[in-house]
């Protein structure tokens, strides 16, 4: 066991300060992720900063939509009765991943802050850039099978681990974080990062920074939606692919077009110029068709994860159609045909 200093601030400002005062301190609430990287030996933090007391807890209503505090877990985001109503895509996509005890104790903001699950990252004993920069990147040549596809570098090809994260892209929510330098606005896809030669930083928060909420804009696309998890056995496992899709229709005519996927890189990834090609296109197959070829087409697999093209291909099709039908995918059925 490493020997840590252990703290638990009453306010943000006193846990902006600590964090502050260490720069190997690290924030705990759920623990879901970091207790793991700390028995693996990843993480050695000298200071755990419990942050469980801050007032981060609620879910309120704000300027049209939701304001989701950092402390608020991810069972009660999925079950409370206004997500599910206004928001049933990140109800879904929550549902999709874990257990139920691990939704009873991870928190919204420490789900954002997951870092990847790639075997090599994990396994001190081989080189990683995310453990240590510099060092290489043993899963590029390694075993792939679950890597990235889409946005990797030549220093990483791992993936985002986050159901949650995909929906929330899809859904362009914000990220509300508080520093040393004050209070600021991330939008969403601004929040995670790709690898590029710094694969050791997820995501672009300032030092010392804290996330204490989540921002859900007014347009939850409750009609037309749909969140679709392929994954090597039905329960408990990360997204081989996931596709969140959201939808307005003008009758059969698609005027807004949403669409996020999982599983493919090292962020929840989006590609807006395939959203504008829908809009304004029937919502049919060959437009779905048409939006998949142009998100993959600069899909680059390694040795053994070139099937994830045609699974994320059919993924989007899938997703889309379930979306434009109103008939969202079973949480209960994760096969794809």
């Amino acid at each position: 066991m490493n020997r840590f200093d252990y703290v638990r601030p009453n306010t943000v400002a006193e846990a902006i300060q600590a964090l502050g005062s260490d720069p190997a301190a690290r924030f705990i609430a759920g623990g879901t992720n970091l207790i793991d990287l700390m028995k693996y030996d990843v993480e050695r933090p000298g200071k755990l900063i419990d942050i469980t007391r801050l007032p981060l807890g609620e879910i309120e209503e704000r300027d049209g939509g939701l304001r989701i505090g950092a402390l608020v877990t991810n069972a009660t985001v999925a079950y409370d009765a206004r997500i599910r109503e206004r928001y049933p895509l990140l109800a879904d996509a929550i549902l999709a991943g874990a257990s139920a005890q691990l939704r009873n104790a991870a928190s919204t903001g420490g789900n954002l802050l997951q870092r990847t699950r790639c075997y090599y990252f994990y396994d001190t004993a081989t080189p990683c850039n995310k453990r240590e920069p510099g060092s290489g990147c043993s899963a590029i040549g390694g075993v792939d099978r679950i890597h990235a596809i889409l946005g990797t570098s030549e220093h990483c090809i791992a993936t985002h681990p986050s159901d949650m994260c995909v929906a929330l892209a899809a859904l362009e929510a914000t990220v509300q974080v508080s520093g040393p330098q004050g209070d600021r606005a991330i939008p969403f896809s601004d929040f995670h990062r790709l690898p590029g030669d710094n694969p050791a930083k997820d995501t672009n928060l300032a030092p010392g920074e804290i996330i204490v909420a989540i921002d859900l804009p007014a347009n939850g696309f409750a009609g037309h939606h749909t969140y679709l998890k392929l994954r090597d056995r039905l329960s408990y496992a990360f997204a081989l692919v996931s596709v969140a899709a959201a939808l307005e229709l003008d009758g059969p005519t698609i005027r807004t077009a949403r669409l996020a996927l999982g599983g493919v890189a090292h962020k929840p990834w989006r590609n807006r110029e395939a959203e504008a090609l829908l809009q304004g296109k029937p919502a049919t197959r060959e437009s779905f068709k048409a939006a998949a070829d142009l998100i993959l087409r600069e899909a680059k697999p390694q040795s053994t994860n070139g099937f994830k093209i045609e699974l994320a291909r059919r993924a989007i099709v899938r997703g889309l159609e379930q979306a434009a039908a109103g008939t969202p995918q079973s949480q209960s059925d994760k096969r794809i045909q």
